[in-house]
């Protein structure tokens, strides 16, 4: 079982860009210390939720700081992108980070964000589906062409080409039976986030993906992995206190997503969402928080019901001090990760 650490690139503080940056290398550099086996950058716009509208460009600074871990994006959303200039920008970051680069993408899921590019979230999945296939077929070298809905586009072969051959490898954020059917259709990799919600939920997409694997007649190796938030900590009481760094998260994932956030000169307002969880559900049910003999535990019920090949965590939480968190990481490799590697 190999394991990730997620960046969302977020400030709860709205703090200057450049000390977020600084602080989020910081991180990503100590993962790469402690011998995680990937990072994770998301992309986001227009608000303090995330500082990352291009993780690409993130990726190859990444890179720079870092000297094995592999690194992702988590993820690009495919329909503020065009295909041909994603399959060049990938192919670009992939060279510079030295064959390292995992792409994951999906359709996105803010209306918050698809409004201010002009765009339709009701079509979200039309869009992503078209940007995928021809992304495909550039990144994965040729000439292509394409008569579609949003794109039309003329015999095109990209440059530059991947140091990774036929591609990097590719990752779809999925969670409907739709989004696992196009997944495997197109040999690719999966994850599904599980953040801040119950086992449950992670259980069904697993069951979508194994589904969508028979009816399409998949066999072989696969890559299934679930992100979700940790906090380790020397003891249960310590991380049980901290659960408010991880209702933020919940808050602004959550209103985001319904299109209710009220985001006022860029700055994500920190509004209770109708009928959320306690602190207490948060800690007992929501996460894999705790000390590590808890985490342990915790993930072990997720390797039972889950064929889970990797665990995306997310340590970097609400407004924790940077010390915390790499205390946190640390525990994590020491005293859990072991157990499943």
């Amino acid at each position: 079982m190999k394991f990730g650490a997620f960046y969302l690139l977020h400030s709860t503080q709205a703090r200057p860009s450049a000390e977020v940056y600084r602080r989020k290398l910081d991180l990503i550099a100590y993962a790469d210390e402690l011998g995680f086996d990937s990072i994770w950058i998301a992309e986001h716009h227009f608000s303090n939720y995330g500082y990352s509208p291009n993780p690409l460009l993130l990726a190859v600074k990444a890179a720079q700081v870092t000297k094995r871990v592999r690194i992702g994006t988590a993820v690009l959303v495919l329909p503020f992108w065009h295909p041909l200039r994603l399959a060049e920008d990938v192919a670009m970051t992939d060279v510079l980070t030295d064959g390292r680069l995992d792409v994951g993408v999906a359709r996105g899921y803010q209306p918050y964000e698809f409004d201010r590019f002009g765009l339709n979230i009701e079509e979200s999945r039309e869009r992503s589906d078209e940007t995928l296939e021809v992304f495909l077929k550039a990144l994965n070298g040729g000439a292509v062409s394409h008569e579609g809905t949003h794109y039309t586009i003329p015999d095109t072969t990209t440059y530059p080409r991947p140091v990774q051959q036929p591609r990097p490898p590719v990752w779809l954020a999925a969670a409907t039976a739709d989004s696992f059917r196009t997944a495997v259709h197109w040999g690719l990799n999966c994850f599904t986030s599980a953040s801040t919600r119950p086992l449950s939920v992670p259980q069904q997409s697993w069951n979508n993906f194994a589904e969508a694997r028979r009816q399409l007649g998949a066999t072989g190796p696969y890559e299934f992995a679930v992100q979700q938030h940790l906090h380790v900590t020397p003891t249960d009481a310590e991380a049980r206190s901290r659960m408010e760094h991880s209702l933020w998260h919940y808050r602004q994932s959550n209103l985001l997503r319904r299109g209710q956030a009220r985001v006022i000169q860029g700055i994500a307002q920190d509004d209770a969402v109708a009928n959320e969880p306690s602190l207490d559900d948060l800690w007992e049910n929501l996460t894999l928080s705790g000390s590590p003999a808890r985490v342990r535990e915790g993930i072990a019920r997720y390797r039972e019901t889950i064929g889970l090949t990797q665990l995306n965590c997310i340590f970097d939480l609400g407004e924790l001090d940077g010390d915390v968190v790499r205390a946190s990481m640390r525990l994590f490799i020491e005293q859990v990760a072991p157990h499943f590697r």
